[in-house]
């Protein structure tokens, strides 16, 4: 009879499979963040409302035609280190990417234009290891509504696992928005 052998799991590979079949309680989200997993409960009303106003300007007044996404798990595959697996308050790519329709849990970043968190209890994650995971996914723009500090900061030009830009504004100031959405917007609401 011949025994066959395998090779031992990796530390990472192991975190990557436990991750996977962890079952979480409705509406509760399990992430995968710089190594470690988190699970965070249902979010407050006032944060979905910061969301559905930043939604709702960018589907209107977005110079390119968007597609918008509330919690769909992206993955980010860094050229070293662990694998990122998100769930971002929004997600915008553009629509003639087609990018939502995909059957697959964790969508690839490439073709995201933007992502959104509105921070929670847990504001210093959202604030370093998401926009470093974010940075390392390339993605353009990483837009921080900070409820505790009462500002929104706009992160672009991903380079080197960080954003070489961030821009932060007062609630109430608008936030030029670059290409391809083109606009300002407004964050008087967001209070």
């Amino acid at each position: 009879m011949a025994v066959m052998t395998h090779e031992p799991l990796s530390q990472e590979e192991i975190l990557q499979e436990g991750f996977l079949a962890l079952g979480v309680p409705d509406g509760f989200r399990a992430e995968l963040i710089e190594g470690e997993i988190v699970v965070t409960p249902p979010p407050n009303g006032h944060h979905e409302s910061c969301i559905n106003r930043i939604v709702k300007q960018t589907l209107r007044l977005a110079a390119a035609d968007l597609d918008f996404s509330g919690h769909r798990g992206i993955e980010i595959v860094p050229p070293t280190g662990p694998v990122h697996k998100l769930i971002p308050d929004g997600t915008w790519a553009l629509s003639e990417d087609d990018v939502f329709p995909s059957d697959e849990p964790w969508m690839p970043v490439h073709l995201l234009v933007m992502v959104a968190e509105v921070t929670t209890k847990r504001a210093d994650r959202d604030r370093a290891a998401k926009r470093r995971c974010y940075a390392q996914g390339a993605i353009p723009l990483y837009l921080l509504v900070d409820r505790e500090r009462s500002q929104v900061t706009l992160h672009a030009e991903p380079e080197g696992g960080d954003y070489r830009e961030a821009l932060t504004y007062p609630f109430g100031k608008p936030v030029p928005l670059p290409a391809p959405l083109s606009f300002d917007l407004d964050t008087s609401g967001l209070t």
